[in-house]
This record gives structure tokens, C-alpha cells and sequence, in this order.
């Protein structure tokens, strides 16, 4: 029996034990091996390369043949694990509400013909922006909550990968509705509390996800493109009647707000300037009920009824320098609050600053926890192991105030309770027989014959396409066309 060394606080210990129990309690089929291999996750020295070398890792105590068998053929009951990760401590923004980031990372499989289900992953080159690619893959969706302050860590909720016949927006609406309602449920957010910010990149379009998330108290806050066209508030009868005496029919839309005219911008209705260390002066001004015109076309294209107005707060945001020494291009952001006073434009736009975390996050699944290293042939088998990871990164967290600064001797010393995620995970084996360890030992086998020495396989697997099955009309020509 470890005892707890003197001097190490014991809530994370608590909170890390109860976790392991109902992580568990949600391995359904071959429970003890894929638990133990999560453990494994943690405990092997250096990045994860190949889950095979991970059954020689001492916490492993079952082979080579069980771990593929449990990766197979095994189950995790997703929705209450779903449910256990938004019952666990949230971090929060500086005003107290909670942070959503959604983001898509790829799984690429360009050489798994007989994997099912793959999809064109585009994907930047080592050159830059220029040389993108479109790679076969999985893509995977991925929602966590996002801390204050410039950090590393952020908490996995949910995973969902994206199939040939989904839609983005609506898949991720459906996740997002599913998110926010376990944080409900499980008492994370109360009613009078600050709504749920949900940032978005302009990978998707912020006034539909704020159309799809009506009903949830959320508010959504998404990066625009440079080169959009927005309309202004509707003007009313009586300021229409003025500007046009001769009458006429009342415009559905405002004045156009075009992103590269300033001459239709017009004076802020505020204005904020932020000194920063990284950015120098961040200067920041928004234009109220700024809503994009739409059209029965693309994404609105099976639309009944009149075409709404999604008002909004579009926040233009400038800074002197980056980090990187590149050219400091303005940002435009769009948030589904209306009448925000200068100091909720600063949370705003710092919020989706701190978006970019996520990105540490997928860097440390890719490269420590090796998500993408498997090569695992069937999508369900994918799906189990990306929950494990989900479930060695939340240990990590959890464990972050317990774990001891065990750093190289060519790295900098960490200030008190700043351990990066992988720093953590390098001490989880130390901090591992303070923690309960549900699985049961295994049971003495003899490994099965295995196909004889010299056969043939009869039975050749299937090759599949890559790409999506389903082709959305752009038109309701096109439409009508495809109806019988």
C-alpha cells in the first residue's frame, strides 16, 4: 500500500478516484482491458508511438491479443460517460460563465482503403497556407470548456466523428444541444446564471449555429471572413417615413455593412482600447444589430416560411503586432448579444483568444497520447479509442495540482500549479497507487492457434470510397431536379 506523500493535497486525489469509478462503470464489454490500457496511456515513458508497445508497459498486465480484442469488440457506454465529463469540475471565464470551443480535428487514413467511412480532410502543408491538401481521413468534432488566461489545459465534453452523409452544422447543433443539456442536468449551469458562451471559428457560419442553438442559453461568438457583407438594423416606419417622404415600401433590411468599404461602416456605437504584453494595444469597435440578408439558397434552402433576421454585435478588432512577427490583420467577430457595453466587448474578444487552446489540445492527443497512431480498420474501433484518450487527458487534468514537477535537466523549472498537460502526465506513474484501480486481474489463458502457417485469406476485406454519399443542392432548381 503507497501512502500519500505529506504536503500534496488530497481533493485532487478525490475527484481523480471517483472519475476512475464511473469511468469504469461505463466500460461495458472487456472493461478490465480497456481501462488498463488507458492507465498504460498514462504511465508509458515518452509519446505514445503504437498501442501495442503500450502491453509492455508494467500497469499493463493482460497482451497483445486482448488490447486488440478490446479495441475491436469492446464498448464503452458513450452517453453516460458523456454525462460523467459534465459532471466534473468546470473551469469558467474570468466573469464566471462558461466557455465553449468547438473545433473539428482529422484522423488521416489516406493509406486505409478497407477503412469505412472516410472523408477529405483539407489540411495545410509544411509551406503554409498555400499548399493545402485534401487527405483521407476521419474528422472528428470535438467541444470543450475553456479556462482563463493564457493556458494549455481546457476539459473534453464530447466527441463525435463526422460520416460521409452528415452535415457539419446540423451534427454539431445536435452535439452542442446534447452538451449543454448534461451541464444542466448535472448542476453545472443554474438558471440566472451568465449564459453559455460557445466560440466558434469561421469555419462555420455564426448567425445560423445562433438560429440552431435557439432555445439554449447560450450565446454564440464566431470569427467572420474579411470579406463579407452584413445589413444594418431594419429601420422603423417613422425613420423610413422621414428619410423617404414620397412613400413606398418599407425595406426588410438596413443599409449594407461591407467589411472591405469603410466608407459603409459609419461611427462604432463603442469603442475599447486594451493595453497587452503579446499584442501591444488591442483596439476594439462594434456596430449593434449587424444581420446577414439571406437567400432560399445553400444552407437555407429547405427554409419554410419567411426568412428570419438574426441580429447581432459585430466587434472589429485590431492589435499592433503578433507574437509570430506576422502582418496584423483586423478581426471581425460576430456575437448573437445584442447592446454589449465596453467591458463585455473585452471579454468577447478575449474569449475567442482563448479558442487557440484547443489547438494544444489536439497537438498533445497527436503527438504524446498518439490518438492518430493506431491503425485501427473500422470507424467504431476509432470511436473507442478517441473516448479512451478523452479519458487519459481528463485524468491529467484532474490530477494537475497533485503531479510534481519531475522536468529534464535542459527544462525551465515550472511555477506552482503551471505543469503543462504532458509535464502531468510524465508524473501520473507516481501518483497512480494513490488512485483505486477497479480492473480485475487477469485470468491465465492459452492464445488460440491462429491461421496455419502458409494459408491464403479467403476472405479479403472491402474496399471503400472516400468521400461524401450525399450532394446538397446549391438551388431549388437543382432541388426540383433531384425530387422525383
Amino acid at each position: 500500500m503507497s501512502l500519500q506523500q505529506p504536503g500534496i493535497q488530497r481533493e485532487p486525489f478525490a475527484v481523480a478516484s471517483r472519475f476512475r469509478e464511473d469511468f469504469f462503470d461505463c466500460l461495458a464489454a472487456r472493461g478490465d482491458e480497456l481501462f488498463e490500457l488507458v492507465d498504460a496511456l498514462l504511465c508509458a515513458d515518452g509519446p505514445v508511438t503504437s498501442p501495442v508497445d503500450l502491453t509492455l508497459v508494467a500497469e499493463h498486465r493482460r497482451g497483445h491479443g486482448a488490447m486488440y480484442e478490446a479495441l475491436n469488440h469492446g464498448s464503452v457506454d458513450v452517453p453516460r460517460l458523456r454525462q460523467v465529463l459534465a459532471g466534473l469540475p468546470m473551469p469558467r471565464a474570468a466573469d464566471g460563465r462558461l466557455v465553449l470551443a468547438v473545433d473539428v480535428s482529422n484522423w488521416l487514413r489516406p493509406d486505409a482503403p478497407t477503412s469505412a467511412d472516410r472523408l477529405f480532410c483539407h489540411v495545410y502543408g509544411r509551406s503554409g497556407r498555400s499548399s493545402d491538401q485534401f487527405i483521407p481521413g476521419w474528422p472528428y468534432s470535438f467541444v470543450a470548456a475553456l479556462e482563463s488566461g493564457r493556458t494549455s489545459w481546457c476539459q473534453l465534453l464530447d466527441a463525435v466523428r463526422l460520416g460521409p452523409e452528415d452535415d457539419v452544422a446540423e451534427v454539431t447543433v445536435v452535439q452542442l444541444r446534447r452538451v449543454v443539456t448534461n451541464l444542466i442536468e448535472m448542476g453545472r449551469w443554474h438558471i440566472g446564471d451568465r449564459d453559455i458562451l460557445v466560440v466558434f471559428d469561421a469555419g462555420y457560419d455564426a448567425p445560423r449555429m445562433a438560429y440552431l442553438l435557439d432555445g439554449l442559453p447560450v450565446e454564440v461568438l464566431g470569427r467572420m471572413r474579411s470579406d463579407r457583407v452584413m445589413r444594418r438594423q431594419t429601420p422603423s416606419r417613422k425613420e423610413y417615413a422621414l428619410a423617404y417622404p414620397q412613400g413606398g415600401r418599407p425595406p426588410k433590411h438596413g443599409k449594407e455593412f461591407r467589411f472591405a468599404k469603410s466608407d459603409t461602416w459609419g461611427d462604432p456605437d463603442a469603442a475599447t482600447a486594451q493595453v497587452t504584453d503579446r499584442y501591444g494595444t488591442a483596439r476594439a469597435m462594434t456596430r449593434d444589430r449587424i444581420h446577414p440578408r439571406l437567400t432560399t439558397r445553400s444552407a437555407w434552402i429547405d427554409h419554410t416560411g419567411e426568412l428570419p433576421i438574426i441580429e447581432g454585435t459585430l466587434i472589429r478588432l485590431e492589435v499592433d503586432r503578433l507574437p509570430g512577427g506576422g502582418d496584423p490583420l483586423p478581426l471581425w467577430l460576430w456575437s448573437s448579444a445584442t447592446g454589449l457595453t465596453g467591458e463585455d466587448i473585452d471579454v468577447r474578444w478575449q474569449a475567442f483568444l482563448r479558442r487557440f487552446d484547443i489547438e494544444h489540445l489536439f497537438r498533445l492527443m497527436k503527438q504524446t497520447l498518439g490518438w492518430t497512431r493506431p491503425k485501427l480498420r473500422t470507424p467504431e474501433a476509432g470511436e473507442r479509442w478517441t473516448w479512451l484518450i478523452i479519458a487519459a487527458h481528463t485524468q491529467i487534468r484532474l490530477l494537475r495540482g497533485a503531479a510534481a514537477d519531475l522536468r529534464r535537466p535542459w527544462e525551465k523549472p515550472a511555477e506552482l500549479g503551471r505543469l503543462t498537460p504532458a509535464r502531468v502526465r510524465r508524473g501520473f506513474r507516481n501518483l497512480r497507487p494513490n488512485l483505486p484501480c477497479p480492473a480485475r486481474p487477469p485470468k491465465p489463458n492459452r492464445p488460440g492457434p491462429g491461421r496455419p502457417l502458409g494459408s491464403k485469406n479467403r476472405y479479403p476485406a472491402t474496399r471503400y470510397d472516400v468521400g461524401k454519399t450525399v450532394r446538397r443542392p446549391e438551388t431549388i432548381a437543382k432541388r426540383d431536379q433531384v425530387r422525383p
